[in-house]
């Protein structure tokens, strides 16, 4: 008897993984999730290059000022 309602549970919770794995299989939920993906990717690449831009002015700024470049007699 235990044996039969250990199987009979095992058997459901099998269909119901089963059932959830090929539901994300379907083809409206796979195009959401990689549109929230590239989504996401797009944000991650925005702030990514915010980053280095602002780094390399910030950069520029101390390598002007180091060698004079910001100096109007210093220009040829």
């Amino acid at each position: 008897m235990i044996r039969r309602v250990f199987y009979l549970s095992l058997g459901a919770f099998l269909a119901l993984w089963a059932m959830r794995r090929l539901q994300a299989l379907h083809p409206e939920h796979v195009a959401r999730r990689t549109a929230g993906s590239a989504a996401g990717m797009v944000r991650r690449v925005r702030d990514f290059t915010t980053d280095v831009l602002g780094e390399a002015a910030e950069r520029e700024t101390e390598l002007r000022a180091r060698f004079g470049l910001d100096n109007p007699e210093g220009n040829s």
